[in-house]
């Protein structure tokens, strides 16, 4: 690893992660007014739901993640992991794992609702960081071992997500742990190995479950069935057109009033674009392309732990931004997957914190 930078983290990221963040509430206001109103009679009660129990609790962990030495993340990674395995299994029980639309992802915490699979990314990610180097140090030559402790783990984390189901988070997952190993060094023999197992495996998971050969059909044909499986990405085609070039105006969207489906959620994307058209999309865009560039940067500059983890980090919330982004323009095929940083949801934006924490503390201390 490089001196360090005076204990300056990287401003640039650190500005990029606010500007999205007060996006987020913006168009949150906008999106949530009317169902919050119809739900609860109050316009704002989704608003002060995801500051008071997202974004505050995730400016505070992240905050302490930027502190906390590096070392400590690094070797408790496992612990970590084994936590998030073991909340994540709880979502099955009854009484304590909630389910809804015949899916089995949170925890009842009473006050409010946890989704285990968001911070099962980050501790993935984290673990791996860790855990290859390590590996490689002591296993040089013998990859095949570390190919094989790679996919036990990573069929681990994928059975419990598969069991759901949650097939859309596992692809998160499995995309950033192969860019990783990748990444770690391993032959390339391995990687197209490993790469020709998950396609095997995602068509497997296609055919066993009808609904996602389905959305593989409206992605290649998006006129099948306009007010069945393709309603959804009909009404977020006709959200984004409907901006035009500068937009309705912040809270004008016609499509977020009933016929588009999730508009807080996954579809946050099509009403952030009708309202501030095809130019507020392109900032938005571009911002994210900066993210990537300095997390990029800081990998770049560092080696071990926290190359692979700043560079796994980056991964998601990149790769999980431009998926949500291509199933709204219709250039990837719809997933469920949320808009970091600005969707509705607690557990999702509190783990994202928390990461750019630890990649904004690996900026501070090693670039």
């Amino acid at each position: 690893m490089r001196g360090t930078k005076n204990g300056r983290p990287d401003y640039i990221l650190a500005l990029i992660t606010t500007i999205l963040l007060l996006l987020g509430i913006i168009v949150l206001a906008s999106v949530s007014t009317a169902i919050s109103q119809q739900k609860f009679g109050s316009p704002y009660f989704y608003l002060i739901r995801h500051l008071l129990v997202g974004l505050a609790p995730g400016i505070l962990l992240g905050f302490i993640a930027y502190k906390v030495p590096l070392a400590f993340w690094e070797k408790r990674a496992p612990f970590f992991l084994l936590i998030s395995l073991f909340l994540t299994a709880l979502v099955f029980f009854p009484k304590i794992g909630i389910t809804l639309g015949g899916a089995s992802r949170w925890l009842n915490l009473g006050f409010t609702s946890l989704q285990p699979s968001e911070f099962l990314k980050l501790t993935f990610i984290l673990y791996l960081a860790a855990w290859l180097p390590q590996t490689a140090q002591k296993n040089k030559k013998n990859y095949s071992k570390i190919l094989t402790a790679f996919l036990v783990i990573l069929g681990l984390v994928a059975l419990l997500l598969i069991l759901q189901p949650n097939v859309s988070t596992l692809g998160i997952i499995a995309a950033c742990g192969i860019l990783i190993y990748f990444l770690s060094g391993s032959p390339w023999k391995y990687n197209l190995m490993i790469f020709s197992g998950a396609l095997a495996v995602l068509a497997v998971l296609i055919k066993i479950a009808p609904y996602r050969f389905e959305r593989i059909l409206v992605f290649l044909r998006p006129d099948t069935d306009p007010m069945g499986m393709s309603y959804q990405i009909k009404q977020a085609l006709i959200a984004v057109g409907s901006g035009g070039f500068w937009g309705r105006g912040l809270g004008m969207s016609i499509q977020k009033l009933g016929f588009l489906p999730e508009p807080m959620a996954d579809s946050i994307f099509a009403v952030f674009s009708e309202e501030t058209g095809f130019m507020g999309a392109l900032v938005l865009i571009l911002l994210f392309l900066i993210f990537t560039y300095r997390g990029m940067k800081i990998a770049k500059e560092t080696i071990g732990f926290c190359k692979l983890a700043s560079f796994g980090i980056t991964c998601w919330i990149i790769i999980q931004a431009f998926v949500n982004i291509g199933a709204m323009l219709a250039i990837t095929p719809l997933t469920g997957i949320p808009m970091p940083f600005i969707s509705y949801g607690g557990s999702a934006i509190i783990a994202e914190l928390i990461g750019v924490g630890i990649l904004l503390n690996i900026s501070r201390n090693y670039t």
